[in-house]
């Protein structure tokens, strides 16, 4: 087995962000290397994000955004759940992001809930009608449906929009991804997008 130095532990902290009792015991389990350890602990942090779902994020930063035009400007309010964490170079980078996507974006909603069953229930008629219109089978015409409802969230919906600097990943899944390396809780509150003229 490895011995596991401090100065170890310190630079598998700065990298991940995770509390260093947990960066100690990734470290152990990997026999000292870095590299597996940082797995180990994204591995854990990624099951861990659903336990922290219920958990309370009051603290937090508000990220702006003002596009170089001046034409487009947001604020974002995104919490997590302690001031220490709050302060982290990894979360304010996590503010600005979120912010930056909202301007190039333009979400209409944070999260499916929000949006109006009015919306929502007209846009599955017109693809209903679209689908029927286009000649499809009554046997598949739910399952298209679906699909353009889906697309529809992807497009107006800040959680499930593909991320604009990594499209792999959803704001949802940067989120999740940023609340693993931290260890707690992170959020997106609110946010505010204003467009001149708009």
């Amino acid at each position: 087995m490895a011995d596991v130095t401090a100065e170890m532990v310190k630079t598998l902290r700065d990298a991940t962000g995770a509390g260093m009792m947990d960066c100690k015991r990734a470290l152990i389990e990997a026999d000292g290397d870095i590299a597996r350890a940082t797995e180990i602990l994204r591995e854990k942090g990624q099951a861990s994000a659903a336990k922290r779902a219920d958990r309370s994020a009051n603290q937090g930063l508000i990220g702006s955004y003002i596009h170089f035009t001046g034409t487009v400007g947001v604020l974002a309010e995104v919490n997590c759940e302690t001031d220490f964490v709050a302060n982290t170079d990894d979360f304010k980078q996590l503010a600005k992001d979120v912010a930056t996507h909202i301007a190039s974006a333009a979400p209409r909603w944070l999260a499916r809930e929000d949006v109006p069953d009015e919306v929502a229930d007209s846009e599955r008629r017109i693809f209903q009608t679209q689908a029927r219109d286009s000649g499809k089978p009554d046997d598949v015409i739910d399952r298209i449906v679906q699909g353009k409802l889906e697309a529809f969230f992807k497009d107006h919906v800040l959680l499930d929009q593909p991320f604009v600097k990594d499209d792999s990943k959803t704001i949802r899944s940067l989120l999740d991804e940023v609340g693993a390396r931290v260890g707690e809780k992170v959020a997106v509150r609110r946010f505010v997008r204003y467009k001149l003229g708009e």
